[in-house]
């Protein structure tokens, strides 16, 4: 999961990977013509790290790392590293800082090159990985007591807009105004419904409903983010021989 309109303590850590090597948190900075920072042209991904008996352990890497290149394909920025190097770099971030439980942020952004909207390949591309440790996605209590959402009024992306199944920088403006709207009119989190008027998923996590024993989740075609940790809840509730019923579900359900 993503972080979400709930406020989240966030602690820094030592060191962050950038561009290839290890630098000290406060250096790690951008200049500010960085054509991501004024056109949203960065792709990312947000990981956790358990704290386990056997050590720190890193939660599906290897499918994070696959969507996070994906995303950069789409976007037709070309990564100057690679799937090794990249995985590598978040279990150094997460080992170098000492960290046992962890959020990990790879992020591949277009920098300073160029202001034109289509950069024509001039501006560069850098590449960080964060980690820090990070406080409880939908905030303390959250898990025990449950949260207020809404439906919001501004609609998901769809596909013929942006390519929603890449977790782009750009595309979370629509989730702020979800998440804004949301927190504005006292709620914690806001629910999106696609163009067709469909359950979409809330303004950064997928979203499932239990009905009668039963588990359902909008499907891919309903503009989602293909979420790794939905997948991992279709696959656990499967094994726990619970029925997941893949479908559009309406906002009033």
């Amino acid at each position: 999961s993503d972080v979400c309109s709930s406020d989240l303590p966030m602690h820094s850590a030592k060191l962050i990977w950038m561009n290839g090597k290890l630098i000290p948190w406060h250096e790690a900075t951008v200049h500010v013509l960085s054509h991501a920072l004024h056109y949203g042209s960065s792709v990312f991904e947000g990981i956790r790290a358990y704290d386990t008996p056997r050590g720190s352990a890193i939660f599906r890497l290897q499918p994070h790392i696959e969507r996070l290149l994906d995303s950069a394909k789409c976007y037709r920025m070309p990564v100057p590293y690679n799937f090794e190097q990249l995985a590598e770099a978040c279990k150094q971030v997460v080992s170098r800082n000492e960290l046992r439980g962890a959020y990990i942020r790879p992020l591949i952004f277009r920098g300073q090159g160029t202001v034109s909207v289509i950069p024509k390949g001039e501006s560069h591309i850098d590449v960080c990985v964060v980690a820090f440790e990070l406080g409880e996605y939908l905030g303390a209590g959250a898990l025990e007591n449950g949260i207020d959402c809404c439906v919001s009024s501004w609609h998901r992306v769809t596909s013929s807009s942006n390519p929603v199944l890449s977790k782009a920088g750009g595309h979370y403006t629509n989730a702020y105004l979800i998440g804004a709207e949301a927190r504005a009119n006292g709620f914690d989190e806001g629910i999106s419904v696609n163009a067709n008027g469909m359950v979409a998923e809330a303004a950064a996590a997928n979203l499932f409903m239990v009905r009668k024993g039963v588990l359902y989740t909008p499907p891919i075609a309903a503009s989602i983010l293909g979420g790794i940790t939905r997948d991992s809840v279709i696959r656990i509730a499967e094994d726990l021989g619970m029925t997941v019923v893949q479908e559009q579900l309406r906002s009033e359900e």
